[in-house]
């Protein structure tokens, strides 16, 4: 199944030494990478921002696996700088709970190009779509454990994420879950050098961004966690927005009016002069949440800390009292599946473009 791969072209390059073109013999025309044609494309299981994705199996080894191809439409120079990015960064992570990226393969054409990753039978959005009964709140603490292991390895080794939403955290069918899509990602070093703020899917966009601060550090991925985590809780999203304004309100509605006290440098921020925020003075976590107990409440509030430099690290979520008390964390293999829901989306990313305004594609996302 899947797109044929056309006939194999000549491949001619430019000579440096002297003048004229040379032709690449056959067979090293793939350099190092395997072809395509050892993978048996089982079927389309999706189309994300940056291409289409086949379940599909390894001829070598039998094994199934997610087969990404490279959305190349409007490359004139190469391989997209955001397939780079989540190519570079892939090949040196790995963790159980971060999504592996096996190798990269090669069609007949320059511009045909496949990455080759671990095989996830459903993602979290779909799940929550197709449950009949939400998660309940021992799998929920399953879940966000295993995303801030992943978190604390990613922060660890100077990786920012930028595009954490319930859409990229998939999970297989012995409830493993792991966070994908890694196209937005950036490494950082010290100083932190500035990065555009659109990015982050609007609903998990803290509120740093909004404001279009010129620095992110892994604290914006700690802000879409909390916002996870309450997602889960309620089942449903915590923080619909529509627009960037609206976004900012509800933020401002849940958690009250940020100040200087509480945030120093808040009123410096380059958009801030561009908001009018209304006057809430109180966090009304506690009335979103009324069941939840004091531990829980206390993490989203840790979460939740409108300054980025003290919001709570994967670290610090990892030692809270809160995964330590009833209802404990269920055993990953306790979770339930449903793998006939897995194939309506890819095993990287399915949604749409993630640092746009809109959301996810999927029904729940509308606003």
């Amino acid at each position: 199944m899947g797109d044929p791969e056309p006939e194999s072209e000549q491949i001619r390059l430019k000579c440096i030494r002297r003048e004229g073109f040379f032709t690449v013999p056959p067979e090293d025309r793939l350099g190092q990478c395997r072809s395509v044609k050892e993978f048996e494309k089982l079927n389309r299981i999706g189309e994300g921002t940056y291409g289409i994705v086949y379940r599909a199996r390894d001829t070598q080894t039998d094994e199934i696996v997610a087969l990404k191809k490279v959305r190349m439409d409007k490359e004139k120079d190469g391989i997209p700088i955001s397939s780079l990015r989540e190519i570079t960064l892939l090949l040196r992570l790995r963790h159980p709970n971060i999504v592996e990226l096996k190798e990269v393969v090669v069609g007949n054409h320059l511009e045909s190009i496949f990455l080759v990753m671990g095989y996830c039978e459903q993602d979290l959005a779909s799940l929550l779509e197709n449950m009949q009964t939400p998660f309940s709140e021992a799998q929920v603490k399953c879940i966000i454990l295993q995303v801030l292991k992943g978190l604390q390895y990613l922060h660890k080794n100077f990786i920012i994420h930028r595009d954490l939403k319930v859409s990229n955290l998939l999970m297989t069918d012995k409830g493993c879950v792991k966070t994908a899509d890694f196209g937005l990602a950036r490494a950082y070093g010290v100083p932190v050098k500035p990065m555009t703020p659109k990015v982050v899917t609007l609903w998990y966009r803290a509120p740093e961004l909004l404001l279009g601060t010129a620095t992110q550090t892994t604290s914006i991925d700690m802000w879409a966690v909390g916002c996870i985590l309450a997602e889960l809780l309620a089942h449903k999203p915590l923080l619909p927005g529509s627009s960037e304004i609206h976004q900012i309100d509800l933020i401002v509605q849940l958690l009250g009016t940020p100040n200087e006290n509480i945030w120093p440098g808040f009123s410096k921020l380059p958009l801030v002069s561009q908001y009018s925020l209304r006057k809430q003075p109180y966090n009304n976590l506690k009335h979103k949440f009324p069941w939840l107990s004091e531990a829980g409440l206390r993490l989203l509030n840790f979460l939740f800390m409108y300054d980025p430099k003290k919001r709570a690290t994967a670290g610090d979520c990892l030692e809270s009292s809160y995964f330590k008390e009833k209802p404990l964390p269920c055993e990953p293999e306790l979770m339930p599946t449903f793998p006939h829901h897995r194939n309506k989306r890819a095993a990287t990313s399915t949604t749409a473009n993630p640092g746009a305004e809109g959301q996810s594609q999927s029904k729940r996302s509308k606003p």
